[in-house]
């Protein structure tokens, strides 16, 4: 069974984001938390708690073992950039750009992908 869960409108630029969402792809849940934990980048605080959000989601709606979930798929995408303006020099300004990302994860049962694959297997 799939559990999803999304961070809408972080204000972090989705590339900054970008590099550790791939540090957690493909990992069990425990693991990644502590990968999440000892990663010294700002973006980790907010896939962390996104990931804990889908295991609250998973644990509380759907009764599934949490030792049992991987992120099956994590992404980020470009939110809304806010702008504002800079003051610069000789009355001149500058446009500054807040960017604003929409994270995204995706946790799966290790069992239900057991199963996807001993499927596949069945029907070639």
């Amino acid at each position: 069974m799939e559990v999803t869960a999304c961070h809408r409108f972080a204000k972090i630029a989705p590339r900054k984001a970008r590099l550790v969402a791939d540090l957690v792809r493909g990992e069990s849940v425990n693991s990644a938390l502590e990968i999440l934990r000892m990663t010294r980048k700002r973006a980790s605080v907010f896939i962390e708690k996104v990931v804990r959000a889908a295991i609250a989601s998973a644990s509380e709606n759907h009764d599934i073992d949490v030792d049992e979930l991987t992120v099956s798929r994590i992404w980020v995408d470009a939110g809304p950039m806010r702008r504002t303006i800079w003051a610069r020099p000789r009355g001149m300004w500058a446009v500054k750009r807040h960017r604003t990302s929409h994270i995204h994860v995706v946790l799966n049962d290790e069992n239900d992908e057991v199963e996807a694959g001993e499927e596949m297997e069945a029907r070639t």
